[in-house]
């Protein structure tokens, strides 16, 4: 096998890893304990939604998606391109997120692109294929990866909740760019995708502690 896909089962040894190698990550495990382990199913939707998710809240997307579940029932790259320009804009799409969608289900569409392909092929083949794609970059590809391809070693090192966590976490002074995120992740390999949700957990879990703090009431965002 040319990659590892994370499992229940082996979730559990990545933890158990990182914990012996990184006192910040043991800390965080002893503190909120195991991480959900945020899988999605491997698809158009689950692009979609990612795409929904660039640099917006995880909250605002969510809301976006679920009006879009509501509209089209499956997420199909044909039912997508049925939606006119007044539907997808009512729905919340911007209209370069609108672009990129529609870029995407005609690439499945027209064969140009194969999802159920990538699962065969390690990460940068996927890399290479999807970044093909207007509006694809580097955090979309290292989310479709680690979520719903389930690997093991994906680290997103462009994602804030994450730079944001082990800027925290490392006690660093300034947020890490992705050269120094690449250097401080290295202890963590082959299980990058883990040590990234044990700190989203950290993230999650202090920001949710901070607003109960502040007297908001709050309802916790998963990736």
């Amino acid at each position: 096998m040319i990659f590892a896909e994370l499992t229940e089962d082996n979730y559990a040894d990545g933890l158990k890893f990182l914990v012996s190698r990184d006192p910040d990550l043991a800390e965080i495990f002893t503190r909120f304990g195991k991480p959900p382990l945020w899988l999605r199913e491997p698809g158009f939707a689950t692009l979609i939604q990612i795409i929904l998710e660039q640099q917006v809240s995880l909250a605002s997307a969510k809301a976006v998606y679920t009006r879009l579940q509501a509209t089209i029932s499956p997420i199909t790259p044909q039912l997508f391109l049925q939606l006119d320009d007044v539907q997808i804009k009512q729905i919340g799409f911007s209209r370069q997120k609108t672009l990129y969608a529609r870029t995407l289900a005609q690439s499945i569409i027209a064969g140009q692109l194969d999802l159920s392909s990538l699962s065969t092929m390690n990460d940068e083949e996927v890399r290479s294929i999807l970044k093909k794609l207007k509006g694809i970059g580097d955090w979309t590809v290292d989310i479709y990866l680690m979520m719903a391809l389930r690997r093991s070693d994906s680290l997103p090192k462009g994602d804030l909740g994450l730079i944001l966590a082990i800027q925290k976490v490392k006690q660093l002074e300034h947020r890490p760019k992705p050269a120094e995120i690449e250097l401080i992740a290295e202890i963590w390999r082959p299980w990058r995708a883990v040590a990234t949700r044990l700190l989203w957990h950290y993230y999650l879990s202090e920001r949710q502690s901070r607003m109960i703090q502040h007297g908001f009431k709050s309802q916790r965002q998963s990736p």
